[in-house]
C-alpha cells in the first residue's frame, strides 16, 4: 500500500469537510467509518491518517460484536441466533501499519469465497490496535531495589464495521414508546427504534416541532444511529436543540428516521 505525507493544510480540509464520513479517535483518523459490500463491488479502501506528532504503529485484525438494546457493543466469539460474521469472506492488506506524523496509508479490503453466500447480512469489525514500541528490559524500572515498580499503559484501539449484504433488503422500521422530558436545561426525547427484516439500518433521527398554527421548526438531529442484526429494537435518548422559546406543552412533534443519503424509513407524530 502507498504511504502519503499529509500537509497541515490537507489535514485541515479533511477534518472540516469529511464530516461523518470519517472516524477519529486519539491521533488516528479513519475514512470512511464503515464499509458496506452490497452489489458487484469486490474491493474497497480504508484510509488511515496519523494526525499526531509521534510515529504510531497499528496492528489490524477482525473482532465480532453484538449490539445491546441500548446501542452498546459487547465482543462475542460465536454468532448469536440470526447473526452472521463477515470475517471469513474478507481479506485485507497490509495487516500492520507504521505511520509517521501527518502520514497516511490505504488499507485494501476485498471479498473472497462469496460464491455460495446465503441470503442475509454478514458483519465483522475491523480493529486497529495501537502497538506500544518495545523498550530495553529494565529501562523503565524504578531505582529502588526493595520495591516493585508497575508501569501501566493504556492500549488504544478503534474499530469500524465491515458489512456484506447478500440479496434484497426487506427491512422495516417503526418508532414507538415516545417520552419527552422537559425538566432540566434541555428537553430530552426518548424512543424505541423497532427493526424487522433481514438487514441492519444506519441513519439519522430528526425531530420537527409543529406549532398549532402550522409553523415548523427543526429541534433535533442525531446522525450515525444503527440497529444491527439480529437486534429487533434499540432504545435511544437525546437532547433537543433549538427548543428555546418553544412551548412544548402544545402543538406536536414529528420524528423521522432516514438512511444517510437515502429514503425515510419511518415517521411518527406525537401530540404535546
Amino acid at each position: 500500500m502507498i504511504k502519503k505525507l499529509l500537509s497541515p493544510l490537507l489535514l485541515f480540509f479533511i477534518f472540516i469537510f469529511s464530516g461523518f464520513a470519517s472516524y477519529a479517535q486519539g491521533d488516528l483518523m479513519i475514512m470512511p467509518k464503515r464499509l458496506v459490500f452490497d452489489g458487484s463491488q469486490r474491493s474497497q479502501e480504508i484510509n488511515l491518517a496519523n494526525t499526531g506528532s509521534d510515529t504510531a504503529v497499528y496492528a489490524i485484525s477482525f473482532v465480532n460484536y453484538k449490539m445491546t438494546e441500548t446501542g452498546d457493543f459487547e465482543q462475542v466469539e460465536k454468532p448469536e441466533k440470526g447473526q452472521l460474521f463477515a470475517e471469513d469472506f474478507l481479506r485485507y492488506f497490509p495487516r500492520r501499519v507504521s505511520l509517521g506524523p501527518n502520514e497516511s496509508q490505504t488499507i485494501r479490503v476485498q471479498l473472497t469465497r462469496t460464491g455460495n453466500l446465503e441470503q442475509g447480512e454478514y458483519r465483522s469489525h475491523m480493529y486497529f490496535r495501537a502497538v506500544e514500541e518495545q523498550t530495553a528490559l529494565g529501562a523503565d524500572e524504578a531505582e529502588e531495589s526493595d520495591g516493585i515498580s508497575i508501569n501501566i499503559k493504556t492500549v488504544f484501539g478503534i474499530s469500524i464495521p465491515i458489512i456484506i449484504r447478500e440479496g434484497d433488503s426487506n427491512t422495516k422500521i417503526e418508532l414507538t414508546d415516545f417520552s419527552l422530558n422537559t425538566e432540566g436545561e434541555s428537553p430530552r426525547l426518548s424512543l424505541v427504534i423497532n427493526r424487522t427484516g433481514n438487514m441492519s439500518v444506519y441513519g439519522y433521527l430528526s425531530v420537527t416541532y409543529i406549532a398549532p398554527n402550522g409553523t415548523e421548526t427543526e429541534v433535533g438531529m442525531v446522525k450515525g444511529i444503527s440497529v444491527y442484526t439480529p437486534n429487533t429494537k434499540r432504545s435511544f435518548s437525546f437532547q433537543l436543540r433549538n427548543a428555546e422559546g418553544i412551548d412544548l406543552s402544545t402543538g406536536k412533534l414529528k420524528i423521522s428516521y432516514a438512511e444517510d443519503q437515502g429514503d425515510t424509513l419511518a415517521t411518527s407524530e406525537i401530540k404535546l
